[in-house]
């Protein structure tokens, strides 16, 4: 069965090249290329849309907020028609941002921010989903690397 792969803001940034936050975007490719080679899904949750595009808009140059932008917008826009290799996730209900908000205090206090909160409960339904795939959080942050669920036997 293929993997499941949760795209984490930092990983999302050295994909498009955002300024001041693609330090490991060579990295980000090439494991890309690899995940696509074994036929990986990839999930683009709406907190990694968010936070990419605050993260454009704060850094670079105008000249290149533009251009890292407009790329944005492209993949992004490619993802939502089917036409890119990740597929973003659907919105979350009230009900379900209700529980997330009681448990974002805790969060909070081992310094997990809200979208990372998100992208956390996004990983823990696709492993309810999908006990016999592998489900990861790709992501450079150490605090969500560390999810990567083996596929049940």
């Amino acid at each position: 069965m293929t993997t499941i792969c949760i795209i984490d803001t930092s990983i999302f940034c050295n994909i498009l090249g955002v300024p001041n936050r693609a330090q490991r975007q060579q990295q980000a490719l090439a494991e890309l290329k690899e995940f696509l080679e074994q036929g990986a899904t990839l999930l683009l949750p709406l907190a990694t849309i968010f936070e990419t595009g605050n993260h454009i808009a704060q850094n670079g140059d105008g000249r290149m907020r533009r251009l890292v932008a407009e790329k944005f917008v492209k993949q992004v826009g490619q993802a939502f028609s089917g036409e890119a290799p990740w597929t973003p996730t659907p919105m979350q209900n009230i009900d379900e941002i209700m529980v997330w908000l009681e448990e974002f205090p805790d969060c909070a206090m081992r310094e997990m921010g809200f979208g990372d909160l998100s992208i956390l409960k996004v990983f823990e339904n696709q492993c309810a989903l999908h006990t016999s795939r592998r489900v990861l959080i790709w992501s450079y942050d150490q605090h969500l690397r560390i999810y990567d669920q083996p596929p049940s036997i």
